[in-house]
């Protein structure tokens, strides 16, 4: 599907004009095709989220170095999915734009994770062996796991991590050792760090191709579990327990080797944290062809909801009441899709954001900060992608204190509340018209400030806010995110574009 033909439906407008309708604010009939209203002062609290609960990961492969996800050829006929991987350096964390962007989305967690560290060897020295030992893939330095933790206290983010299980951390047995998991914890003390949470292994449903032992089924989980319990009751019970970090038991393109719920039946009660992966599809690097065309549609922005209730019983079922978090999770696993860098992601992230924060997840995420297709940041320059204008615009506007925005009739006009962060009594709202088509109507009882993102076309790498376009200043300062003001009245949101509305005199009871 070429760029053109899932262009926005108002992709050839003049900028002017284009603008114009943005952000009118006009005396709109209240029953035009996709009307709502929204009074902030009535809105009742139905929960609250974790202060960092937009959060991100850096991959365990990008701290150490190693065979990460190819670029994507000029041409996706040229894409040949046995060649998925390409050599990439250590990510450079002392970088300047890269924490001055990071530090702007804090607090935060950050996860240093994924499919590599279940056989990352932690060494001992600040240069790591030229090879890893026998049983591992890679070498984590102290230097590079001290790099980790100097970012983390500069940009205040809180460091998730887990912990490697591939043959090499394992007895003549087969049974889990704990001297590498030991290893990371006294590392991490000695450079004046702290681990706030870890997962004992990734996607444990996977294990498979995951990098555990041939053969490694449930029961061989609940044993080593166990053995992670109880040591880490001991080694550091001030780290949170997050688990299992399963993925694939929902209806997806990829299918499941243990089911979570064989996994939680094996390794008993004994987590802080229920926590769970999700991506939407697969990359085409693992195959997936999915048609950038429903990206907007009402099914793809659903699927997050289908996966979450999925874990939410299982949850239930094994650890009631447990908060659940999700770990990791973009559009596209295997490095995201192509379009994942452009607007047309935008959509999904905030509406995931908004769904899961209404159902009470607790934390959110993203994979990654600045890596492959998916990341918020581009790779090779730390330039924000539009999906960290999107990050942004949330982490100012919506607070922790979850409000009921009453749903509505038009299946493509998404609406979310929040406390703002910043001043007391007030509200935000996000709303997502993902029409590409149909203009909405929201009928504001306050006077609000508007804030509406928006791109010519849907895969443009650029977006801009209230007719402006976001990017960094020659200096690498963020600009300011200026609102427009917006009357009490209906306004106008125009097809696929994104608007939080900020309602400063709300005096909402619940926000204070």
């Amino acid at each position: 599907m070429t760029v053109s033909r899932i262009k926005s439906a108002f992709g050839l407008l003049r900028p002017q004009v284009l603008l114009m309708s943005l952000l009118a604010a006009t005396t709109l009939d209240a029953a035009h095709a996709g009307g709502a209203s929204i009074a902030p002062a009535e809105l009742k609290a139905i929960g609250t989220i974790d202060a960092r609960f937009q959060s991100y990961n850096i991959e365990m492969v990008e701290v150490t170095g190693g065979r990460f996800w190819k670029p994507y050829p000029r041409t996706m006929h040229a894409l040949d999915e046995r060649d998925r991987y390409g050599e990439r350096p250590p990510i450079d964390l002392a970088n300047a734009r890269l924490r001055k962007l990071a530090a702007a989305l804090a607090p935060a967690y950050l996860r240093v994770s994924g499919t590599w560290a279940n056989a990352t060897f932690v060494a001992d020295t600040d240069r790591a062996p030229a090879k890893p030992p026998p049983g591992f893939d890679s070498v984590l330095s102290r230097q590079q796991w001290r790099g980790v933790i100097d970012f983390a206290r500069s940009v205040d983010a809180e460091i998730v991590t887990s912990f490697a299980i591939s043959p090499g951390s394992r007895d003549a047995d087969g049974a889990w050792k704990t001297g590498q998991a030991q290893r990371l914890i006294d590392t991490t003390r000695s450079l004046g760090g702290h681990i706030a949470g870890v997962e004992f292994m990734n996607e444990p449903t996977l294990a498979a191709t995951n990098g555990a032992p041939p053969g490694y089924d449930a029961a061989a989980y609940g044993r080593d579990f166990r053995i992670f319990r109880q040591w880490m009751q001991r080694a550091a019970p001030e780290t949170l327990i997050l688990g299992p970090g399963s993925t694939g038991d929902a209806p997806s393109p990829s299918g499941s080797g243990i089911t979570t719920r064989d996994l939680l039946a094996a390794s008993a009660p004994g987590i802080d944290r229920f926590s769970y992966h999700h991506y939407n599809t697969l990359s085409p690097r693992c195959g997936g062809r999915d048609d950038p065309a429903q990206a907007l549609s009402a099914d793809w922005l659903a699927r997050t909801d289908a996966t979450f209730a999925t874990y939410r019983a299982l949850r239930d079922a094994f650890e009631p009441g447990k908060p659940i978090w999700l770990t990791e999770t973009a559009n596209a696993a295997c490095g995201g899709n192509p379009s994942d860098k452009t607007f047309l992601d935008a959509f999904r992230y905030l509406d995931q954001l908004g769904r899961l924060a209404r159902a009470g997840v607790q934390v959110v995420m993203h994979n990654t900060l600045a890596a492959s297709d998916y990341g918020l940041l581009d790779e090779g320059t730390f330039r924000p992608r539009p999906n960290y204008w999107a990050a942004l615009l949330w982490h100012r506007l919506m607070g922790t204190i979850v409000l009921d925005a009453t749903p509505v009739a038009a299946p493509d006009l998404h609406l979310y509340a929040h406390c703002h962060p910043g001043m007391r009594g007030a509200v935000s709202v996000l709303a997502i018209n993902a029409s590409r088509h149909a203009s909405s109507t929201l009928t504001l009882s306050h006077p609000a400030e508007r804030y509406t993102i928006h791109a010519t076309r849907l895969q443009d790498a650029t977006v801009q806010l209230n007719g402006k376009t976001l990017a960094l200043s020659a200096d690498d300062e963020l600009p300011r995110l200026e609102p427009r003001a917006t009357p009490a009245g209906a306004i106008r949101l125009v097809p696929a574009t994104v608007t939080f509305l900020a309602f400063p005199d709300a005096a909402n009871p619940a926000c204070r």
